[in-house]
């Protein structure tokens, strides 16, 4: 029984379903969409500000259409009073931020408050009035995704459609705006005009979103995918891609399982996806994942370690301690602090790389391979020691110091200018500009 319904809702067999579905969905593309631009506006709070903005606005659009005799409860009239009411809340927070000294977030939280006060206000008022007309507007503000009928789906969905288009027409001027507006207004774009069309794009979708998640959930449609997108990506395009995917995904479970379980309300499970899809690429995003940024530092470590390791084995090579296997071992130890289990394990590392073998005394000898890799990590470690010492004033004795900090990332540009900068050694070795054989609680190179 249960996975003939499972069937039904993954076909989309049932009508109703096929109708949240497709107004859910579209809401998800076009909330992804437009949240990418305001998330990298650092405005993410202003969506928030803005359905808060709407209650007023529902219940004003519900008592003039009942004043007037038509149809309170018409979701045309409610969206639209939504609209003005949305609208004059962004109105609010930018003559606020702009006329006074009020920074933003203070802006945001009193219009959110004194909006969503004056709205929940003028609710107590309808909810005392007679008839079932009255009854039902507080969906708005959680959400009833599974009330949806067929004209508002079309109407949401429609809607979302042209947010979308209008995104992707302005995708450069968007784009242009999000990451340096001050090139843009010299550069002579309506850079006003255009904050005003993205903002506008963002009231419309957070209006669109209070019929299927509500006033109190409806960030959530805007700010997760676009969040969840910038862990995939460093490319604003593909962000806005992934962006509109993982809305649509997460719109599309949270509506299928609401359809499964149906005392669970869809749009309260739409934002528990997202947010499920939103932790999946927190932790395994392919750029900024924190499992991915583990591995990546982990790897550095593991390098750093192995050119350390390799830089004090030439080193000792060149102090002549490499005969005896004690003193190269409290050589290796003394220079960077290794614990003798720890020397051991990354010494049999670089074995199995074949870049030291053992010889008998136990002492270890670079190879071939390894001679030329520890020459080159040496070279660069002592030609910004030297170009440490002649142009940045540094002391001899925190040479080493600051070379340590900088060796293991030296490309081969930047080789080239410390050559250019030091000509003198050509492509030869430079001697350590400091003593390699130093007491042991001292450090070392």
């Amino acid at each position: 029984m249960m996975m003939d319904r499972f069937m039904r809702v993954l076909m989309l067999a049932d009508y109703n379903t096929r109708i949240v579905m497709f107004g859910t969905v579209l809401l998800g593309i076009a909330g992804g969409v437009v949240g990418t631009f305001l998330l990298l506006r650092r405005r993410a709070l202003l969506a928030d500000a803005v359905s808060h903005a709407a209650l007023p606005g529902v219940v004003g659009a519900f008592l003039l259409a009942v004043a007037v005799g038509t149809g309170g409860r018409s979701l045309p009239v409610l969206l639209a009073g939504a609209l003005v009411s949305g609208l004059l809340g962004m109105g609010c927070v930018m003559l606020i931020t702009r006329f006074t000294r009020l920074s933003q977030d203070a802006a945001l939280g009193i219009v959110l408050s004194v909006f969503f006060g004056f709205g929940a206000a003028l609710l107590g008022i309808v909810q005392k009035m007679r008839g079932a007309q009255a009854a039902g507007l507080n969906s708005f503000i959680y959400g009833s995704a599974a009330s949806m009928i067929r004209t508002d789906a079309l109407l949401i969905g429609l809607a979302a459609a042209v947010v979308v288009v209008l995104a992707a027409l302005l995708f450069k001027e968007f784009r242009l705006l999000t990451f340096d507006p001050a090139f843009a207004a010299g550069d002579g774009w309506p850079v006003g005009r255009l904050d005003l069309l993205l903002m506008s794009l963002v009231v419309a979708i957070t209006v669109l979103g209070l019929q299927a998640v509500g006033i109190v959930l409806v960030i959530a449609i805007l700010i997760v995918p676009a969040a969840s997108a910038r862990f995939w990506t460093e490319s604003l395009l593909v962000m806005v891609l992934v962006a509109a995917l993982i809305g649509a995904v997460g719109s599309y479970l949270g509506t299928a399982i609401s359809a499964l379980a149906p005392r669970l309300p869809a749009g309260a499970v739409i934002v528990a996806a997202l947010g499920a899809l939103f932790l999946v690429s927190f932790l395994f995003g392919g750029s900024r994942g924190v499992v991915r940024a583990m591995i990546t530092r982990s790897r550095v470590i593991r390098r750093t370690v192995r050119q350390n390791l390799l830089r004090v084995l030439y080193e000792c090579e060149e102090s002549g301690l490499d005969h005896d296997a004690d003193e190269q071992m409290r050589y290796l130890s003394a220079s960077r602090r290794w614990t003798p289990r720890t020397l051991r394990r990354m010494l049999r590392r670089l074995e199995r790389e074949q870049l030291v073998y053992r010889v008998p005394g136990e002492q270890r000898q670079l190879t071939r391979t390894g001679r030329y890799e520890a020459m080159r990590i040496t070279r660069n470690h002592r030609l910004w020691e030297v170009y440490l010492l002649e142009h940045a004033d540094t002391a001899a004795a925190h040479v080493d110091h600051g070379a340590d900090s900088i060796e293991h990332v030296l490309g081969d540009a930047l080789v080239a200018e410390l050559e250019e900068a030091v000509p003198r050694f050509g492509k030869t070795l430079p001697q350590s500009p400091h003593a390699l054989v130093q007491e042991e609680q001292g450090g070392g190179s």
